[in-house]
């Protein structure tokens, strides 16, 4: 099945994350694609949808850093290492969060978790890698809806600490 990707230049997505970019007064483009259900990862869903490299595509993660929630948003194209996401906010120990209590904290569903826009802020770490792209892609705040932006306003939004925290 075929996927086009759509870009708008506004906030005209609805989401909360769309309406904080909007609200920042941040430069964005919304990319819409028809989500699978049946594909086995969002992230390279998004990825191939776009026609973008997975190395610039962004998920977000929710782990639990010695109690505490914590957001993770490192290249679809790699994994979480734990161990430096802790390190990195100064924890010892990170296990991935509940996905419903991801859900609930964050006011988006698994696949659709955006680093902005949640319904609590939560400490954010970005992967260093992303300061390699003028622009990187992250989830709009559903599945089948990505935001591009550049990774200093992504950061600067967020709060986030830039760390190497992801795996290839």
């Amino acid at each position: 099945m075929a996927k086009k990707s759509k870009k708008q230049q506004s906030g005209a997505g609805g989401t909360p994350a769309t309406v904080a970019l909007s609200a920042a007064g941040v430069r964005f483009t919304v990319h819409a694609y028809e989500h699978d259900p049946a594909h086995p990862s969002y992230g390279e869903e998004a990825a191939e949808a776009m026609g973008v490299s997975p190395e610039r595509v962004f998920k977000t993660l929710v782990a639990d850093v010695d109690g505490s929630l914590v957001v993770a948003v490192v290249p679809v194209a790699g994994s979480l290492d734990l161990k430096s996401l802790a390190t990195a906010v100064g924890g010892k120990r990170a296990a991935m969060a509940d996905p419903t209590l991801a859900e609930r904290t964050t006011g988006y569903v698994r696949g659709g978790i955006s680093p902005l826009g949640q319904r609590k802020r939560l400490r954010t770490v970005l992967d260093a890698s992303a300061d390699g792209h003028d622009t990187i892609c992250v989830s709009a705040g559903r599945r089948g809806l990505e935001v591009e932006l550049a990774p200093t306003d992504l950061q600067r939004l967020t709060e986030a600490v830039s760390a190497p925290i992801a795996r290839a």
